[in-house]
C-alpha cells in the first residue's frame, strides 16, 4: 500500500493526540496534553503545525513541528516536537518523509534547520537521525524549568 502525507487539520487533533499517547506509552512517559489543548494551541493558536502519513486512511506516523528563531543563525528553523511512526512502519522512509513535508508545509516560515531532542537511550533514534544528517551538540544540552520553579522564578 502506499504511505500519502499531508498537513494536520483540528479535526485530526484526536488522531494527533492518539499517536502522541502511544509514542509516549513506547518511551515510558505519559502524555498531559488532551485533544482540546492541541485545538487550542496548535489549530487556532497557529502555535505549531502538524503533518500525517496515512496508509488505507488509518494515520501511521506523524511530525509535529513549531518555528524557531536562532539569533545566532539569524534565522527561523523547525523545532521538531515530535517525530513518531507506528512500530510497524519503521524501516519504510516514514519518518524521513514526514521531516520533508514538515519542511514542504512550513516553507512559508523559511526553515533553514531543524532541532529536535532524543532520549539518550534511544539508540534507534539517535541512528535514524544520523542517517539524515542530524548531529549531536556537543556544546549544549537542552534544560527545562517547569512548575513550582517556574512559579518561583516568575515571582507569583
Amino acid at each position: 500500500m502506499t504511505v500519502t502525507y499531508r498537513s494536520a487539520a483540528v479535526d485530526d487533533a484526536g488522531t494527533i493526540h492518539a499517536l502522541l499517547v502511544e509514542n509516549a506509552v513506547n518511551d515510558g512517559g505519559m502524555i498531559r496534553g488532551n485533544v482540546a489543548s492541541l485545538a487550542r494551541y496548535g489549530f487556532e493558536g497557529g502555535l505549531f503545525r502538524s503533518v500525517l502519513a496515512e496508509e488505507a486512511g488509518r494515520a501511521v506516523g506523524l511530525a509535529l513541528v513549531l518555528p524557531e528563531y536562532s539569533s545566532w543563525r539569524g534565522r527561523v528553523g523547525l523545532l521538531v516536537q515530535d517525530l513518531y511512526v507506528i512500530p510497524a512502519m519503521r524501516g519504510r522512509g516514514v519518518g524521513r518523509a514526514l521531516l520533508a513535508e514538515a519542511l514542504r508545509v512550513c516553507a512559508d516560515w523559511e526553515p533553514a534547520f531543524l532541532t529536535l531532542l532524543v532520549q539518550h537511550k534511544n539508540k534507534a533514534a539517535q541512528a535514524f537521525y544520523a542517517t539524515q544528517g542530524f548531529v549531536m551538540r556537543e556544546q549544549a544540552d537542552m534544560l527545562i524549568c517547569e512548575g513550582e520553579a517556574l512559579v518561583r522564578l516568575s515571582g507569583t
